[in-house]
C-alpha cells in the first residue's frame, strides 16, 4: 500500500454533493485505491467560512478561505469545482488547467455557457477536463457517448435529466393534485429547491442539453437558441386527457439531427410521450437517456438524477479518470467546436430554423360555450396549413373540479405534424380570437425512432 503513489486532490468548496463524495471516498477508500494502484490524498479544501461545523469529519488544517490557494498549490494533482455559479468557477477552472492541473465539475451552467473557453484552457495546457456529474446524476451517458458509443453519428438523443421535473409530474399523474402542492411538498421532503425556477422552468435540463448536443455534434448551443419550456402550466387534466389518448407528460430534453440538411434542433419541454416507450415508465427523481445512433440503433440508460449520492457517485468516478489519465492512459478526445474531429468532411451543424422542425402538437385553451366556436378554431388552424387529429372538449372545472358556473369550455385537440413556425403563429391568432380566454397552452407530441 505505502509503496502507491499518491494523488493529492484540491476541492473548491464543501457543500452536499462534496461532502458525499468525501463520505463515499473515505467509505471505500480500500477498495477505489485498490482499482485506481494509487493512494488518494486530499491536500487543500476552499470553504466560504472554515468555522462551520460540518457532518463529515475534515482536518481543519487543510481548509482555506481562499480558493486560489488551491488552484495554485503545486502540489494538487487535481482540482474537483463544486462552488457552483459560473463567474469565479469560470476562473479558478481556466486558471486550475492553465497550471496544468486536472479538473472534475459537475457544473452544468459553467459549462454551457464558457465551454469553449474551458477546453480552449485545457488544449493549450494539454490538462483534462472531466464532468460526468454535469449531466444525469450518476448515469454515465457522458462516458457512454465519449466512449462506447463512438462509432456512431447520434440523429436524436432523447431524455428525462431533471429529477425535480420528473417527481413533480409523477406525482401529479399519480395522484391528481396541483402543480402548487406537489411542488410545495417536493420542497419539504428535499426533492426541490427554495428558490425552483432553475428546475421547474427548464434552465437545468437546458444546460445539461446544451452539453449533450456537445458532446454528439462537437456544436455549442447558445440558450437564445434552444427551445425552452417548463411545466408550470401543465395541470392535472392534462395529465388526464393525455393518459385517456395514450400519452404520458414527461419533461424532455431532445437533441434532434438532420444530416441532410446539417441541422440540429436542441429543445427542452414537456411532451406527450406513448405509455408503450420506455421513457414514459420512467418515474420519480429517476432520469433517463436515449440515445439514437446510427450503427447501434438505441441505447437506453436508466438512474437517480436528483440527490446528493448519485452526483456523488459521477464525481467520483471522473476522479478516477483523472488519475487514470495522470497516470498516462490514453483519453478520449473531446470533440471541437472549431474543427470538429469527430466528423471529418462533413459540413458544420447549424441551428434548425423553426420552419424545418416538425412534431405534432397538443393545444388546450379555454373558449365560450357557444354555437360556432370549434368552427372558428377550426378554420384558423386550416389557413396555417394545421390538420387537427382529435378534439376533446369539456365544461370548464372549478377549482373542486365541478362544472365551472360561467358560459366557457376548455377544449383540448391535438395535431398531425406541422412545423413549430406554423403552430407559433396558430397560436398567437388564436389568442387574438374573442372567443378563446385564455392563453393556448401547448405540448408536443415525442415521436421515437423506431
Amino acid at each position: 500500500m505505502e509503496n502507491r503513489p499518491v494523488v493529492n486532490l484540491g476541492i473548491l468548496g464543501l457543500g452536499g454533493v462534496r461532502l458525499a463524495a468525501l463520505k463515499h471516498m473515505n467509505r471505500n477508500r480500500k477498495v477505489l485505491e485498490r482499482r485506481l494502484g494509487v493512494r488518494l490524498k486530499v491536500n487543500r479544501i476552499a470553504v466560504r467560512d472554515r468555522r462551520i461545523k460540518r457532518k463529515v469529519r475534515v482536518d481543519r488544517d487543510l481548509l482555506t478561505e481562499d480558493p486560489w490557494e488551491v488552484v495554485n498549490d503545486p502540489q494538487v494533482q487535481i482540482v474537483c469545482e463544486l462552488i457552483g455559479g459560473t463567474d469565479l468557477a469560470r476562473e479558478l477552472t481556466i486558471q486550475a488547467l492553465g497550471n496544468g492541473k486536472m479538473v472534475v465539475t459537475a457544473n452544468k451552467a459553467l459549462l454551457c455557457e464558457h465551454g469553449n473557453d474551458i477546453l480552449e484552457a485545457a488544449r493549450r495546457s494539454e490538462a483534462h477536463i472531466f464532468f460526468e456529474a454535469s449531466v444525469a446524476g450518476g448515469i454515465p451517458i457522458i462516458k457512454s457517448i465519449r466512449e462506447g458509443l463512438v462509432a456512431n453519428r447520434f440523429p436524436t438523443i432523447h431524455g428525462i435529466v431533471n429529477g425535480t421535473c420528473n417527481y413533480i409530474l409523477t406525482r401529479m399523474q399519480n395522484e391528481g393534485k396541483r402543480f402548487e402542492i406537489v411542488l410545495a411538498e417536493a420542497k419539504e421532503l428535499g426533492f426541490a429547491e427554495a428558490d425552483e425556477s432553475l428546475d421547474v422552468d427548464g434552465i437545468d435540463a437546458a444546460h445539461k442539453a446544451g452539453i449533450l448536443t456537445f458532446l454528439a455534434h462537437g456544436k455549442w448551443i447558445p440558450m437564445q437558441e434552444m427551445l425552452i419550456d417548463g411545466i408550470r402550466e401543465v395541470t392535472s387534466n392534462d395529465m388526464r386527457v393525455a393518459d385517456t389518448m395514450g400519452y404520458r407528460i414527461k419533461h424532455l430534453a431532445s437533441v434532434v439531427s438532420d444530416f441532410e440538411r446539417n441541422s440540429v434542433f436542441v429543445g427542452v419541454y414537456p411532451a406527450l410521450v406513448p405509455k408503450e416507450h420506455i421513457l414514459a415508465r420512467v418515474d420519480g427523481v429517476y432520469n433517463a437517456v436515449c440515445v439514437s445512433g446510427d450503427v447501434v440503433g438505441t441505447t437506453v440508460l436508466i438512474g437517480r438524477g436528483a440527490g446528493q449520492d448519485a452526483t456523488a457517485s459521477a464525481v467520483i468516478g471522473d476522479i478516477a479518470d483523472a488519475v487514470f489519465s495522470l497516470r498516462g492512459a490514453e483519453m478520449h478526445h473531446l470533440p471541437d467546436d472549431k474543427n470538429d474531429p469527430l466528423l471529418p468532411g462533413l459540413p458544420r451543424l447549424a441551428v434548425a430554423k423553426r420552419e424545418e422542425v416538425k412534431s405534432a402538437f397538443y393545444l388546450r385553451m379555454t373558449v365560450r360555450d357557444e354555437p360556432g366556436v370549434l368552427a372558428a378554431i377550426t378554420s384558423l388552424m386550416a389557413r396555417e396549413n394545421i390538420s387537427i387529429a382529435r378534439v376533446v372538449q369539456q365544461l370548464e372545472e372549478d377549482g373542486g373540479g365541478r362544472p365551472s358556473k360561467t358560459a366557457s369550455a376548455v377544449i383540448t385537440l391535438t395535431t398531425h405534424r406541422c412545423s413549430e413556425s406554423s403552430l407559433s403563429k396558430a397560436k398567437r391568432a388564436l389568442s387574438g380570437l374573442e372567443i378563446v380566454l385564455s392563453k393556448p397552452f401547448v405540448l408536443r407530441i415525442a415521436s421515437f425512432p423506431n
